[in-house]
């Protein structure tokens, strides 16, 4: 939809300054009562989800022009979706889809950033996503007896993302991640050096054909496999394929998994065995997208009706957060001997980002560092040894910041998981 079709939507916005905080009976004291990094680290009204309504009602109404520093306002976001379900937590109404669209229009009026344009440069060539990668991609499969879904059958197909191809922390966790699944008797496939982007970070920035194109690709990929199940290990590329594609049109053909549930269910099933003390005390930080972003999409089609309050012919059901994969992740660490989670004071679909998405680690890294930085802050302050997360996004910005963020340890929950089995 374009952005003039949100109008609505931004009408709406009365500026109650929900989207900047948790919702009241989460708040545990001020430290702690933000969800909204953006409004956080630059106090300015604009920067907010509610602000970037207005924005994008000016720009609708022409009050206000594609410029550099709308540009500027537009992409220093996470689009974490934090706004979106605080704003829910009274309202029905959507502060996250105008804010794509407004990324969409500038695109389209070529206020775009030139980190941002590169990314999606490297992409469509069918490279990975990662500023800095350069010449042959770390083979994070190397040694792994490891079906080619490309060349043979599979039944269950294991996407390890962009990172794993050029990170070496996030290789080992995609590595870890076959070989637990392997462990359990599953015959996994993977795309070993042909692996495509997923093509949803594209989407984030504001590039919508590039993103529609590359699903497309991936879409022929996955049923010329002739799977049934995809795994991943990146919260982002499940976010996408689960309710991304379903969004643009696009059907996989297959049932979307992310490794934790898969393994929470292996767990639940006795098929792998946690028998090793792994003596720590950890935190758990829920990632954006597998999080509150990773409910299914709920199409609807019909009519506004005009009255005091928005009424929806037929009845629409929005999405508020509270679906997304929560317990998995937390099953499998409480499945581990000798482990304790603490909790930190804001988790769940009110869990504050690690600082890493809307392409704002690439354009905006002291941005990025200092959203991490919060969360590191915050996770210490529970007392737990290491801070645990379940994508590799997350984990490799909150890894960078960690000079910044104390002495708290971080690590890919697949890597606990294997230490124990």
């Amino acid at each position: 939809m374009a952005l003039k079709d949100y109008q609505s939507e931004m009408e709406t916005c009365c500026r109650c300054s929900a989207c900047k905080f948790i919702p009241l009976e989460k708040v545990t004291g001020y430290e702690h009562a933000n969800v909204c990094p953006s409004i956080s680290r630059y106090d300015f009204h604009a920067y907010s989800g509610g602000g970037r309504m207005a924005f994008g009602l000016s720009l609708v109404h022409g009050r206000v022009k594609y410029t550099p520093k709308v540009a500027e306002v537009v992409y220093n976001c996470n689009l974490c979706g934090a706004c979106d379900v605080s704003c829910k937590y009274a309202m029905d109404m959507d502060v996250l889809e105008p804010l794509y669209a407004v990324r969409q229009e500038c695109v389209k009026q070529g206020q775009t950033l030139p980190a941002l344009d590169k990314l999606v440069a490297k992409m469509k060539k069918q490279g990975p996503m990662v500023l800095g990668a350069k010449g042959r991609h770390k083979a994070w499969h190397e040694g792994l007896d490891v079906a080619d879904y490309t060349k043979e059958k599979a039944p269950v197909v294991y996407h390890a993302g962009c990172l794993a191809r050029c990170d070496e922390s996030s290789g080992r966790a995609a590595r870890t991640s076959v070989a637990l699944l392997q462990k359990a008797g599953i015959k996994v496939g993977i795309a070993k050096d042909r692996e495509l982007c997923c093509g949803g970070r594209a989407y984030e920035m504001g590039y919508l054909d590039e993103a529609k194109a590359q699903a497309e690709l991936n879409v022929a990929r996955f049923k010329e496999s002739g799977a049934a199940e995809i795994v991943t290990g990146c919260a982002h590329c499940y976010q996408y394929y689960k309710v991304l594609y379903p969004k643009l049109g696009f059907d996989t053909g297959l049932k979307i998994w992310h490794v934790t549930e898969y393994l929470a269910q292996l767990l639940a099933k006795g098929t792998l065995k946690p028998c090793k003390e792994v003596d720590l005390t950890v935190t758990y930080h829920d990632p954006c997208h597998l999080g509150r972003l990773s409910e299914p999409w709920i199409p609807w089609e019909g009519k506004q009706r005009e009255r005091h309050m928005r009424v929806y012919e037929p009845p629409r059901t929005f999405r508020r957060g509270a679906g997304g994969v929560y317990e998995p992740p937390r099953e499998v660490l409480r499945s581990i001997p000798g482990l304790k989670l603490v909790e930190m004071d804001r988790i769940k679909e009110y869990a504050w980002c690690c600082g890493a998405g809307g392409g704002v680690r690439e354009s905006n890294p002291e941005f990025a560092r200092w959203t991490a930085v919060e969360r590191l802050n915050e996770a210490e302050s529970t007392g737990a040894d290491a801070l645990v997360t379940a994508c590799p996004h997350c984990s490799q910005n909150l890894q960078g910041a960690g000079g910044d963020g104390g002495s708290i340890g971080v690590c890919d929950i697949v890597e606990l998981l294997d230490r124990a089995i």
